[in-house]
């Protein structure tokens, strides 16, 4: 997770415990029956939609998400750019001893194809292929978790009514009342804090981290194309970014002096 990730969640901790004291008998919000029930319904309805291998998947996905790190589009334009000027002074040697090096294996496989002699749109292709399959998996995790977020809610209205009906069953019974009156409350309550604050939230930020990948897949593929078709590696480079955001351009508000001594100095870190 970033900083401004955990910023988040301690300022949104912070102000949801503190509403519980400030409320006064802050032990009541507290009921593991209620819990168990969202919890446990939740669980079940899920098993009972997803195969198991689907679900440690989701789980997987998730997890890499808030812990892996993944290169920038400028940094992949970076990249790109200096395997392009590699490869104009070393040929596809160049090509085999990036591809042993890097970690990124959308580009390791992108880079195995051009050096393997493939064409053009045989490389786009099978790239973009890739990329189909790559996204609709996305998906699937994603609807996968959108899914457990609508499911929540309900079981804590489920869990809701069987305090409810707990509590009729010793209407006359002060201490059955106390006793089930907070599983009718707090089931809800849990059901709800569930969805929005766990379920949805980790959906949204799988969205986001697949949209982050697919974005830097869409470089790669164009400037694999590229390499051996551009002689030019700072037209390489800006015909990249033209996928990025404006802020994002390196080259963008950079004079033509700034721009040739920029390819200078990467010619001469390529030739150490």
């Amino acid at each position: 997770m970033t900083a401004n990730n955990w910023i988040g969640v301690a300022l949104c901790v912070c102000v949801y415990l503190a509403t519980f004291v400030l409320a006064g008998n802050s032990g009541m919000m507290i009921n593991g029956l209620g819990l168990a029930t969202v919890i446990s319904g939740t669980l079940g309805a899920m098993f009972l939609s997803y195969p198991s291998p689907q679900l440690v998947a989701a789980l997987r996905v998730a997890r890499n998400t808030y812990t892996g790190s993944a290169l920038t589009p400028e940094r992949i334009v970076e990249i790109l750019q200096q395997l392009a000027i590699r490869t104009r002074s070393k040929g596809v040697i160049a090509l085999e001893d990036f591809r042993e090096r890097t970690t990124v294996m959308f580009l390791k496989r992108a880079l195995q194809l051009l050096a393997d002699g493939f064409k053009d749109d045989e490389i786009s292709e099978m790239l973009h292929s890739e990329m189909f399959h790559f996204r609709h998996r996305r998906l699937a995790h994603e609807r996968l978790f959108r899914h457990a977020a609508k499911l929540a809610p309900a079981f804590g209205v489920a869990g809701s009514v069987i305090g409810l009906i707990a509590m009729l069953s010793g209407i006359n019974d002060p201490r059955v009342i106390i006793a089930t009156v907070p599983i009718s409350l707090t089931a809800t309550l849990y059901g709800i804090v569930l969805a929005n604050f766990f379920l949805s939230p980790i959906a949204e930020s799988i969205h986001a981290r697949t949209d982050r990948e697919l974005l830097m897949q869409k470089l790669i593929t164009d400037g694999v194309i590229n390499i051996r078709n551009e002689s030019n590696p700072l037209r390489l480079a800006m015909k990249l970014e033209s996928l990025l955001t404006p802020s994002a351009r390196a080259n963008e508000n950079a004079s033509i002096e700034e721009l040739r001594e920029r390819i200078r100095n990467l010619h001469a870190e390529q030739s150490m």
